[in-house]
């Protein structure tokens, strides 16, 4: 990913801290359902675990969207990283189901945070001309991470050798911990420069959240954010539980979910020359459909080959999604409301989050591994016909 020659100091510690953060969540988050399945889990278990990751921010999001539009998001930031490194610290202490639900929550918690902060620093110090690109660069550093998590989580589960799986996710939990920890002094003046000063508080106070929800275009946008974020981390859960099934190590499928980000990257730097070509709306509607039917395709084959192309293309659609609702829904709602809207949109994904994967480890209890993917095939297609109906 290279940044444009112009890119402020603050958008460029933003990002460096989305790199360090994501891999790290992105190591976390495969190597939570190989501890799972290492204590016991079956792929239901592993559905509610997931969901747990979700849950407290689902509740939690909006008051601090409204705290970033009163306060400085410089402080949430820093506060979420620490939050997420000692949730990482957690998960590799955790020797219980119920344990490791608790810590995938509280490592939830932390992500919203940051995210959530870093997200509403781009809303408020970059001009609305730049939030295609600035997001979309986000998203971006996003992307990198998540293709360095799931390939450190299958280096680490496989050096593990002839030792135990629940000693080798203790180790992975831990690098997890490291690199949170290293994105913690990237949230220093993070917030001091930019374009716009601290926000008054009259217009996020005024604003209910049934008035910002109601604005043209943030339904279908929330939704859609809400449709493919669910996608990805469901990915990320089950796709080690396909590849269990079919005789695909770790070390393999580490390497699918990385392609799978890698082509998330490519998509992401590309966003200001698509919304050029297509329109931010159609942009949106044709990834989300392409989405749908690559993910819905995957069970079809157990052959690595075929799973890298399907999973490289899957990537690319599903990366434009993100950065457009993000621009979508804070350009539809007044400047000083914008953290807000953003932590409704998180409260969407959020929900996403929880129920999307419950509802995978209930499909998969019955219709087998396949059946999540399907799930989100179908999830995905509703989102583009919302886009396309907005």
């Amino acid at each position: 990913m290279r940044a444009p020659p112009n890119l402020p100091p603050w958008l460029a510690r933003v990002l460096a801290g989305v790199v360090l953060t994501q891999a790290a969540l992105f190591l976390a988050r495969p190597v939570t359902s190989y501890r799972a399945l290492a204590l016991g889990a079956d792929p239901r278990a592993v559905g509610l675990i997931t969901a747990a990751f979700a849950l407290v921010p689902l509740v939690v999001a909006l008051p601090l969207g409204r705290a970033t539009d009163r306060w400085r998001p410089g402080f949430l930031l820093a506060g979420g990283i620490a939050l997420a490194s000692v949730a990482c610290a957690l998960l590799g202490l955790a020797g219980t189901l119920p344990g490791l639900a608790l810590a995938s929550a509280v490592l939830g918690l932390g992500h919203l945070a940051l995210t959530l902060a870093g997200q509403s620093l781009i809303a408020r110090q970059s001009a609305d001309a730049l939030h295609d690109r600035d997001f979309g660069l986000y998203a971006a550093a996003a992307s990198l991470g998540q293709l360095v998590g799931p390939a450190l989580a299958g280096l680490v589960l496989t050096s593990a050798g002839d030792g135990s799986l629940e000693d080798a996710t203790t180790v992975g939990f831990l690098v997890a911990a490291g690199l949170v920890a290293l994105a913690l002094p990237t949230s220093w003046r993070a917030d001091l420069r930019g374009r716009t000063a601290r926000p008054g508080r009259g217009a996020a106070r005024a604003l209910r959240a049934g008035q910002l929800i109601s604005a043209r275009g943030v339904p279908a946008g929330i939704f859609a954010s809400l449709a493919i974020l669910a996608t990805v981390d469901v990915l990320t859960a089950y796709l080690p539980v396909l590849g269990e099934q079919r005789g695909i190590g770790p070390g393999v499928v580490g390497a699918l979910l990385s392609l799978r980000a890698a082509t998330s990257i490519l998509s992401r730097v590309l966003i200001p020359w698509m919304v050029r070509l297509l329109g931010r709306v159609r942009l949106l509607a044709v990834s989300a459909a392409g989405s749908a039917l690559l993910t819905a395709a995957l069970p079809i084959s157990s052959r690595t080959p075929v799973l890298a192309v399907l999973l490289a293309a899957a990537g690319f659609f599903l990366g434009i999604g993100q950065p457009l609702t993000m621009s979508m829904v804070v350009q539809a709602v007044p400047d000083d409301a914008r953290g807000t809207a953003l932590a409704i949109r998180l409260t969407g994904n959020r929900f996403g989050q929880v129920a999307t994967p419950a509802a995978a480890g209930l499909v998969a209890g019955a219709g087998g591994v396949s059946a999540p993917f399907w799930l989100l095939g179908g999830l995905l297609g509703l989102a583009a016909l919302a886009v396309v109906r907005r």
